[in-house]
C-alpha cells in the first residue's frame, strides 16, 4: 500500500470512530428511587440526624409508609435518650411502627409497620424504646 492510500484509510476510520462515539449510547440516568431516596435521606438528617439505609428507604417505599417531620423529630429525639443510656443497636416502637436502628451511626437499619411486625422475633438488640 502507498502512504496516501494508507492516509485515506486511516482518514476514514477516524471519521468512523468519530460517528461511533457520538451514537454510543449514554450512561443512564439515576433511577427515581434514588432520586427519592437522596431526598428523603437529606430531609430526614435535617429534621432528626439521623440517617436511614438503604435497605430502610426500601422498605418505606415498598410498605407505603410515610413519615410527618413531627415523626422524625420522634425518631431523633428517641435515638439520642438510647445513646444517653448506652444502647448500641434498638427497637424503637412508635405509634404502628417499629424501626430497628444503630444507635452509634444513628442510622435507621430498617422499618416495619404493624402487620410486618406480628409474630417477629427481634434479634441483635440491646435496648427497646417506646416512642
Amino acid at each position: 500500500m502507498t502512504a496516501d492510500r494508507i492516509d485515506i484509510i486511516s482518514a476514514q476510520l477516524r471519521k468512523l470512530q468519530e460517528a461511533a462515539d457520538q451514537t454510543a449510547t449514554p450512561a443512564k440516568a439515576p433511577a427515581a428511587s434514588d432520586s427519592f431516596g437522596k431526598v428523603l435521606q437529606d430531609r430526614v438528617a435535617q429534621a432528626s440526624g439521623v440517617k436511614f439505609s438503604a435497605h430502610a428507604l426500601g422498605r418505606l417505599q415498598s410498605r407505603g409508609i410515610q413519615l410527618s417531620q413531627e415523626s422524625l423529630v420522634r425518631i431523633g429525639s428517641a435515638v439520642e435518650r438510647a445513646e444517653a443510656k448506652g444502647a448500641r443497636e434498638s427497637l424503637l416502637v412508635m405509634d404502628d411502627l417499629a424501626l430497628i436502628v444503630s444507635i452509634a451511626n444513628r442510622t435507621v437499619i430498617t422499618v416495619m409497620d404493624g402487620a410486618s411486625m406480628r409474630e417477629n422475633v427481634f434479634t441483635n438488640i440491646d435496648s427497646a424504646v417506646f416512642v
